[in-house]
């Protein structure tokens, strides 16, 4: 399996294009879906003031960053740190946009020129879990992360909650590579052969109570669509 890097970025807004700088990256490698320890964390000066709403996010104030090292001058150790690398992002656009514009800032090529693809768990999440809420946040939650020590979000801190979150969203993937034309067992395994007639199944009626309540519900549903229910027209039409 290719080498997988986890990776967020803190801003000082939302819009590279209109000058916002990138002014922390975390990266947690992730290979053969275990976490390795080689991971990357910096954070840079951007020459620049947050904006009021991004510094309530991130809280990294411009004292605290004036005497970090600017982009430019890490930039071809982070190159060289993502290289042939599977980049694992949520809402990939965003920090793909601010890295390469901080690339093309210093005169360094954009990253799909060094990287082997970008994964979006964004993407994936919304194609897994479609018209649910599918944040960082609501994903660890969904998942069960913990992220009770995330008092402000930290890039470093995100990108070890996503690998996480990622290992969750992708876990099962590799029942796909069973060859499933094959009617032979897997070697050193055991099959067992269970005789399944010797089972007698429940059945569980419903209760008065609930059949009522039931019932109840089905007559609101019809006075409330004019008795244009399509299960009473199915009643109709049995009778009939």
């Amino acid at each position: 399996m290719s080498r997988q890097i986890v990776l967020d970025t803190e801003t000082t807004g939302l819009s590279a294009e209109n000058g916002d700088r990138v002014i922390e990256l975390g990266c947690v490698e992730l290979f053969n879906r275990k976490l390795t320890g080689n991971d990357l964390h910096i954070y840079f000066n951007p020459e620049r003031e947050s904006h009021e709403d991004a510094l309530k996010v991130h809280g990294l104030t411009t004292d605290f960053l004036r005497d970090k090292p600017k982009f430019a001058t890490l930039g071809n150790d982070i190159i060289e740190y993502l290289r042939d690398a599977e980049l694992i992002i949520h809402n990939a656009a965003f920090d793909v946009g601010f890295l390469n514009k901080e690339f093309e800032r210093a005169g360094l090529p954009p990253l799909r020129t060094f990287v082997s693809e970008v994964t979006d768990t964004l993407a994936m999440a919304k194609q897994v879990y479609p018209g649910k809420r599918n944040s960082l946040d609501a994903l660890c939650d969904r998942f069960g992360v913990d992220r009770s020590n995330r008092t402000f979000h930290g890039a470093k801190l995100d990108a070890q909650l996503l690998a996480d979150v990622y290992i969750n969203l992708t876990r099962g993937q590799d029942a796909l590579l069973i060859d499933v034309a094959s009617n032979e067992p897997a070697q050193g395994t055991t099959v067992v052969t269970v005789d399944l007639s010797q089972f007698e199944l429940p059945v569980i009626l419903a209760a008065d109570q609930e059949l009522a309540a039931h019932e109840g519900v089905l007559a609101q549903l019809d006075k409330s669509s004019g008795g244009r229910t399509l299960f009473r027209q199915n009643d109709e039409k049995a009778v009939a």
